[in-house]
């Protein structure tokens, strides 16, 4: 698995999204948001766990369309996807174990 640092301002397309085979987590936020730098330490903890589940980070802001496809208002939200359906979302994540509870859902692994 590969974590960015950062928002890629390159979405993948909703087609892409929905076919995935393996478990995946959509992130959606943007680099200069607070919320979202400080729920980062949060994320990583509870993927730290859960090493095998996709880690998608998109920028998102007024005409994303991957972000509106969601229905993202907040950031950052994470969708959590089991073979490319949404099975949970966290949005503004307080605490790992929400996360790591959410993760825990979508890993085959766990």
């Amino acid at each position: 698995m590969t974590t960015n640092t950062a928002y890629s301002a390159t979405a993948p397309e909703r087609a892409e999204i929905d076919a995935l085979q393996e478990p995946a987590v959509v992130e959606f936020g943007a680099n200069w948001c607070g919320y979202c730098q400080g729920a980062q330490p949060l994320i990583a903890a509870a993927f730290a766990r859960h090493p095998e589940v996709r880690h998608i980070r998109v920028e998102d802001g007024k005409g994303r369309k991957l972000g509106r496809s969601f229905g993202v208002k907040l950031w950052p939200t994470l969708i959590f996807l089991k073979e490319g359906k949404e099975v949970a979302r966290l949005v503004r994540p307080a605490n790992a174990e929400a996360i790591a509870e959410a993760l825990g859902r979508i890993d085959r692994n766990a």
